[in-house]
């Protein structure tokens, strides 16, 4: 995910309560400042006394030349560097990308210079300080910066097979954002294969839309989160971070609010997709669905042998939800 700071020095009130509503990560802040911003809200704040410490966690450098780059390629790398263009130029910054993995800021003037640095080479800057007192700017910016998705590979799956089994565990997974049609979250029995399970945001005559409500599946299962990380389904609690998608593979993170794991009648469903095995648990209801290539719900209790759904695959293996490339065979 971009990171979205703000500028507020001089300290500037309306600058930092605008961040603070728009979801910014942090605000810069003149030394001594960070208490009285935490007045308003929580946001995280540069200062020498705040969250993140200049030339402690993070180095401010001005760029206006050769050895300023260079310089800048120094910093450690679990370290945040911003970057300061004095004559704006794009060379430097492309520069760096190539040389840093990551923590590479710049700090921009407005939310075309911020959508510009997030475009840079394909995989863009690790995020923008916003450099403004212009209120609807910092809206717009915020906007440009929490619209970056992350765009996953979803492949066409062939269901191979489905089986009814005993009570078990599942996880019904309410996050704080209301899903669409053909959206959900990935799932799977494995760290190597997951299924596109759909909110529950269709209406019928039984039950009300809740669709920010996915019920995903068992506690054991694995769904893939931002970052490209896995979490257990049983692990999940509120606050944490899961990762949305919808049937063109737009992501976007969302915040859970709830965790409800209940007995629930099960059932097995197994597919096929690019010559890997895909299976999950699911709870055994008519309300539970997952995805078709065209975006379409389809009930997991209406599945056969031959219907298309909805899949990503990972190649590498896990080791506590990163990827790691060894052997691994998940059954």
């Amino acid at each position: 995910m971009k990171k979205l700071w703000v500028n507020a020095v001089p300290y500037n009130k309306e600058v930092v309560i605008s961040a603070l509503e728009s979801g910014a990560e942090a605000v810069v802040l003149p030394d001594g400042k960070s208490e009285t911003v935490r007045q308003f809200g929580k946001i995280k704040t540069v200062e020498k006394n705040g969250d993140i410490k200049p030339g402690v966690d993070v180095e401010f450098i001005d760029i206006k030349g050769k050895a300023d780059e260079d310089k800048a390629a120094a910093v450690p790398e679990n370290k945040i560097v911003v970057l300061r263009m004095l004559n704006w130029t794009i060379i430097p910054i492309e520069n760096l990308l190539a040389r840093r993995k990551k923590n590479i800021m710049v700090q921009v003037e407005n939310s075309a210079q911020a959508k510009l640095m997030t475009e840079i080479l394909e995989k863009g800057v690790d995020g923008v300080v916003l450099n403004t007192t212009d209120i609807n700017e910092i809206k717009k910016t915020a906007e440009v910066i929490h619209g970056i998705s992350e765009k996953i590979a979803l492949v066409t799956a062939t269901i191979t097979s489905t089986k009814q089994l005993g009570m078990g565990d599942r996880a019904c997974l309410d996050t704080c954002t209301q899903m669409t049609l053909g959206e959900g979250i990935l799932v799977g029995n494995t760290a190597s294969g997951f299924f596109l399970v759909h909110s529950e945001s269709i209406d019928n005559p039984y039950v009300a839309s809740r669709p920010f409500r996915v019920n995903a599946g068992a506690v054991h299962a694995y769904t893939l989160t931002p970052g490209g990380k896995t979490k257990y389904l049983a692990d999940l609690k509120a606050g944490d971070e899961v990762l949305l998608v919808d049937f063109k593979g737009k992501s976007q993170t969302a915040y859970l609010g709830r965790n409800k794991i209940e007995k629930r009648p099960m059932m097995l469903i197994e597919a096929e997709a690019e010559g890997e095995l895909i299976s999950l648990v699911m709870q055994n209801a008519e309300t539970i669905r997952l995805v078709s290539p065209k975006g379409e719900a389809i009930s997991i209790t209406n599945l056969k042998p031959g219907d298309k759904v909805l899949g990503h695959i990972e190649k590498a293996g896990r080791h506590f939800g990163m990827q790691v490339d060894e052997t691994l065979i998940e059954r």
